[in-house]
């Protein structure tokens, strides 16, 4: 990695709380915000968008 990318790694904001991010952690600040951001997809806070499916056709 050259150290530009280092540069602005360590400049970018935490995607969860806009805290600088930490190169052990990149692109979170911290463990804790690593692990909100994990809880957040299994919970199924995200989302990615696809075509609607009928779920009782499934069936």
């Amino acid at each position: 990695m050259s150290s530009s990318s280092a540069r602005s790694r360590r400049r970018s904001a935490c995607p969860v709380c806009g805290a600088f991010a930490s190169d052990a952690d990149a692109p979170f600040c911290s463990q804790g915000c690593r692990d909100r951001d994990l809880l957040r997809w299994l919970g199924e806070g995200y989302a990615i968008p696809g075509t609607p499916t009928d779920r009782d056709e499934e069936s």
